[in-house]
């Protein structure tokens, strides 16, 4: 850790590029938790497993997936992700991976949907044990574009082939025609899974293991988690300005 201020205030300034009023205030009027925030912050970036490039699209994967949407974080890291080298078809990538995320009401949805059917008396509304060639020739299609597969999926595809189908070809779409070397996709996957406004195991341990069979080490992934721990401090950012302001207010109508 470092303790020395202007040391650290120069770090901090450095991973950031450009360092919004809410930080000088925060320095400021609060120096021993930016200390202890900048320190945390830095970790990822005093680790170096990844390259400041992917580090910031990792963050714009977090602040633009619909359960997080911080409009303004999401602006400064595309702007970070560009300053370090990102071009716009690697950031709308990123875009099109992190918006697949709505698959997730399904990867809970339909596990529920077959207990609680069975619960119900209603097990033989339910599709049978056996693929049908259709089927079939959709699952060797996600596993030869896809590289993997898993249980959840042979039952999303036997439950509702026609959303499967269409889910497939959505989020195959960044996988054939993207430019993002294939864990680092993993890695976009892992962050908005991991995050804490998402909180998806299953996802996150999947996506892990693809990321591991594409090349990736533990040191990458320990990183991405480590960025994921930042989104906390938007606590602090949005609520500060918001407090002066109401202060304000109330200091003008006394």
């Amino acid at each position: 850790m470092t303790t020395d201020s202007d040391a650290l205030w120069d770090e901090f300034c450095a991973i950031q590029g450009d360092v919004p009023p809410i930080w000088h205030t925060l320095r400021r009027q609060w120096p021993e938790f930016f200390t202890a925030y900048a320190n945390l912050a830095a970790v990822p970036w005093r680790r170096g497993a990844l390259d400041a490039k992917t580090r910031e699209l990792v963050m714009v994967a977090l602040n633009c997936s619909v359960t997080h949407l911080n409009r303004d974080a999401l602006r400064h890291h595309v702007r970070g992700a560009l300053r370090n080298g990102a071009s716009a078809e690697e950031i709308v990538e990123v875009f099109q991976l992190v918006s697949v995320l709505g698959i997730h009401a399904t990867s809970i949805g339909f596990p529920a949907l077959r207990d609680a059917a069975i619960a119900a008396g209603r097990a033989a509304q339910l599709p049978g044990p056996d693929l049908d060639a259709r089927q079939v020739q959709l699952k060797r299609q996600f596993e030869e574009k896809r590289g993997y597969w898993s249980e959840f999926w042979e039952e999303s595809l036997k439950l509702d082939t026609e959303l499967f189908e269409a889910y497939f070809d959505y989020s195959s779409v960044p996988w054939i025609h993207g430019v993002l070397e294939p864990k680092v996709r993993e890695f976009m996957y892992v962050a908005i899974d991991a995050s804490t406004t998402h909180m998806f195991d299953v996802g996150t341990r999947g996506h892990m293991a693809n990321a591991f069979n594409h090349g990736a080490n533990v040191a990458e992934l320990l990183e991405v988690l480590e960025l994921a721990t930042a989104i906390g401090i938007q606590s602090v950012t949005i609520g500060l300005p918001i407090l002066e302001e109401e202060l304000q207010a109330l200091r003008n109508s006394a």
